[in-house]
């Protein structure tokens, strides 16, 4: 899905994976990241979100969860992260770096809930009203008043599956009069997802309906006395998407791919962003007309279709490349030649790393050609 783009914007990535897998200091199955480059892409990010006036959240479960990655950005003024579930929480947490938002998709498990609470969690993302009387409990033992950023849902909105949950906007009446009786607790914001995504008959991004659910939820909520100051509205945050953002009144964004410039728009698009992420394997063997390399770190939505088979740039071919199906274990990809066994096998797709088996290499210098490997982690974001 990336690899041309790639191969023309960053192509001393490719040369880099290439010349770090053939000195056998990094395994098959590893994504590496170009941490220069990703830092560019968040610094062009950020300066468009400060003129825009909208608040940046990182998202990092796409990369592995990496907490060096999070301190960095840190240093570049973002708010701190989001964390899509309770795990990254603790992992953050770990490193202590600020969570702004937690439950974007997945609320906090009872047990996690005051260690959350103690950490000074920004917001919780909620979308039940049992979860909000267990964090209200906590507050109160922490005596703390915790801000909620209420999940909401339309009848015409897109929920991807596994992510089923929201208020319905007729519910908010019911829901803030409940509220009335949790002492430490506020609601402040509003948010669903996807409110943005790219469209390929236009090759742009647009509003999804659940935008305009957000945005008559927020209404809604402002009638019924609650003091919105949140606006929150992620999917496909880039320096592109910031102003279109900024137009429907969003206050916060959750930049992921837009970091890695690996969102669907990047694809197609020369956007100021550009893609620092490859996949690495090697060939595995050989089987009738195919070859195999290895696997790990397939994602179904990847849209793998080629990758570079060589020991060097220069000296690789381009070759067609299939993915297991969706019911197998990725055990190997299958390349639609013969090929020497032990080649580099280079992939650009689209990735989300937590849910793999991969090494995360971290490496920088790559611009000044002084490679250095700041750490290899595994896929939820240790330090091998």
């Amino acid at each position: 899905m990336f690899l041309d783009k790639t191969i023309h914007r960053n192509k001393e990535l490719i040369n880099v994976g290439f010349k770090l897998h053939q000195e056998q200091k990094i395994e098959p199955d590893s994504y590496v990241i170009d941490l220069d480059m990703l830092l560019k892409n968040a610094s062009i990010i950020k300066k468009q979100a400060d003129k825009n006036n909208v608040q940046l959240y990182f998202m990092l479960k796409q990369i592995g969860r990496n907490p060096y990655i999070g301190k960095e950005l840190m240093k570049l003024g973002y708010h701190g992260a989001v964390v899509v579930d309770y795990r990254e929480a603790l992992l953050m947490m770990k490193h202590s770096i600020p969570i702004a938002n937690v439950g974007h998709l997945v609320q906090p498990n009872l047990s996690n809930i005051q260690k959350l609470v103690d950490y000074d969690c920004d917001y919780f993302t909620v979308y039940s009203l049992s979860k909000i009387k267990d964090i209200n409990q906590c507050a109160l033992k922490s005596n703390k008043i915790v801000k909620l950023m209420i999940r909401v849902v339309g009848e015409d909105d897109l929920i991807y599956s596994g992510q089923t949950a929201g208020f319905k906007v007729n519910e908010l009446p019911d829901l803030v009069k409940q509220c009335e009786q949790f002492k430490n607790v506020s609601i402040s914001g509003v948010t669903s997802f996807p409110c943005f995504l790219y469209d390929e008959k236009s090759n742009d991004v647009q509003a999804t309906n659940n935008m305009f659910t957000v945005l008559k939820a927020k209404q809604k909520l402002e009638q019924l006395g609650c003091n919105i100051i949140n606006i929150n509205t992620p999917s496909t945050t880039c320096e592109l998407t910031l102003e279109k953002m900024a137009q429907y009144g969003a206050t916060s964004g959750e930049p992921g791919h837009g970091l890695t410039g690996t969102t669907p728009i990047h694809a197609t698009l020369n956007l100021s962003e550009k893609p620092c992420v490859i996949y690495v394997s090697e060939i595995s063997h050989n089987y009738e007309n195919s070859a195999y390399c290895f696997g790990g770190g397939h994602y179904r939505r990847s849209h793998l279709k080629n990758g570079l088979v060589g020991t060097s740039f220069d000296n690789s071919k381009q070759v067609i490349l299939i993915p297991p199906t969706n019911e197998s274990i990725d055990y190997h990809f299958e390349i639609c030649e013969n090929c020497i066994e032990n080649s580099t096998v280079i992939m650009a797709f689209r990735f989300q790393m937590f849910v793999t088996r991969s090494d995360v290499v971290i490496v920088k210098g790559i611009d000044k050609n002084n490679i250095e490997i700041v750490g290899i982690y595994d896929s939820l974001g240790n330090l091998k």
